[in-house]
């Protein structure tokens, strides 16, 4: 098992490697190295700095034009004209908090909201995920009186103290809190012979319940990340779900849906990553594509699970739901409307993802493809046999692509999955672009004929 933490990004620029960095971006560098606090690195080993964006397309300051296939918080796409025009016409108008009557938090509220089932109508503004999923674990323990709370093995969920003890992934240098049980993904692969993917996610969250129980944890919440994005990426299996669910209810519990990175059509036609399971949850949240860039999340609840919260804490954001987001915001689903952004993912989505089991079926280091809407996983390999997985071809492939101006990252519990995540302005241009530049690596690093 590879340390997790900061090395979940397989792809990254070791300093003592500056003298090798483009003379042009080096002194940045430096300076960074010199100010920043820390945590902060540079993805790719070989480093680059961007001037502009638009679309799916990022610009260096020779005007060198890289694919995007990995941000995605630009949703609609890098610098869309329609959500800068509304930013900053509303920037030069007024930017003050909720607790004033302006007509624009509420119209937005009333358009978000309509876009849940019926049971879901009451929503909460913050800036970041890591807030939104906060407040919904303040939430789920306030109406359930439990403390104990189930993740998935390799999941995260943001932040914050109270979001990073729930977050695997961090690391072990992040602990996770005592009431804290970690569950399997829906990885077909990890099923014990004779049982089913249901069967199994079914035994493991009464597992975790019953080991929260004996070390005196009741049941507060089943937190998922429907992507499954950091666990290796795991959209597709959609009959599971609902027992898991209901055994959460039994004991007490509700469940949160995280759809930071699942919503907002990553996954396709469907808006939410629940939806494509048929589930109703119990608390929504979302955040990085709400606003296109610009700061804003926010947490979706059943009334009846957030009333007494509501009506005993007290609970402000400064600037969750300020004038500004919330213009982000709703220009942000004028673009999904105008541009018809959730058949577009799907659309192009299936396009690269036929083009990528196409072009890969025969390569001996790639073990599957896998993905939903416009996100996908390619699995890297030793030997395809065996499955164990390479992290190092991983990075290489990773690397070769940007060579050749193509921008992914990774995923997976051994973060040997090729992450590719672009913004939903990805059209099939840019899938042909992207097939064509990962054929020529595969021929490199994944045994391609």
């Amino acid at each position: 098992m590879v340390s997790l933490g900061a090395s979940r990004y397989p792809s990254r620029f070791d300093p003592a490697r500056l003298d090798e960095v483009d003379p042009a971006i080096r002194g940045n560098i430096e300076r960074r190295l010199d100010v920043l606090g820390p945590g902060y690195l540079l993805i790719y080993n070989d480093p680059v700095a961007f001037v502009r964006g638009r679309g799916a397309h990022l610009f260096d300051a020779d005007g060198r034009d890289y694919l995007d296939a990995y941000n995605n918080v630009p949703v609609v796409g890098h610098c869309h004209p329609h959500v800068v025009e509304a930013v900053s016409r509303q920037l030069a108008e007024l930017n003050t908090n909720t607790r004033y009557a302006q007509a624009g938090l509420v119209d937005y509220a009333e358009r978000l909201v309509a876009r849940f089932p019926d049971e879901l109508s009451r929503v909460t503004f913050a800036c970041s995920g890591s807030e939104a999923n906060d407040l919904a674990l303040r939430v789920a323990r306030h109406h359930t009186g439990g403390e104990g709370i189930i993740v998935n093995r390799w999941a995260y969920h943001g932040i914050t103290r109270e979001v990073a003890s729930i977050s695997p992934s961090l690391g072990e240098g992040s602990p996770l809190g005592a009431n804290v049980r970690e569950i399997d993904p829906p990885d077909p692969g990890l099923v014990p012979a004779g049982l089913t993917l249901a069967e199994h996610m079914l035994d493991e969250v009464r597992r975790a319940i019953a080991d929260l129980r004996r070390h005196g944890f009741d049941m507060a919440a089943l937190v998922l990340d429907l992507s499954y994005m950091s666990d290796g990426i795991f959209p597709e299996p959609t009959d599971y779900l609902q027992p898991m669910i209901d055994e959460v209810h039994a004991a007490g519990g509700v469940f949160i849906a995280d759809e930071v990175q699942a919503g907002f059509a990553r996954l396709g036609e469907d808006m939410w990553g629940f939806r494509r399971q048929g589930v109703v949850p119990d608390i929504v949240t979302m955040g990085k594509p709400m606003g296109n860039g610009i700061p804003l999340s926010a947490a979706v609840f059943r009334p009846e699970v957030a009333r007494d919260f509501g009506e005993r804490v007290r609970y402000f954001n400064t600037f969750g739901g300020s004038s500004v987001p919330i213009a982000a915001g709703a220009a942000v689903l004028d673009v999904f409307e105008a541009e018809r952004v959730p058949e577009r993912s799907e659309r192009v989505g299936r396009i690269l993802r036929d083009g990528l089991r196409e072009l890969l079926a025969d390569a001996p280091h790639v073990a599957e493809v896998r993905g939903a809407g416009l996100l996908a996983g390619v699995e890297i390999v030793a030997d395809r046999e065996t499955r164990e997985p390479d992290r190092a071809r991983t990075t290489r492939v990773i690397d070769a692509l940007r060579e050749r101006r193509i921008l992914i990252s990774a995923a997976g519990s051994e973060v040997s999955a090729l992450k590719i995540r672009p913004p939903l302005a990805f059209d099939e241009a840019d899938a042909a672009r992207f097939l064509e530049g990962i054929e020529q690596v595969a021929r490199l690093h994944l045994g391609l004929e």
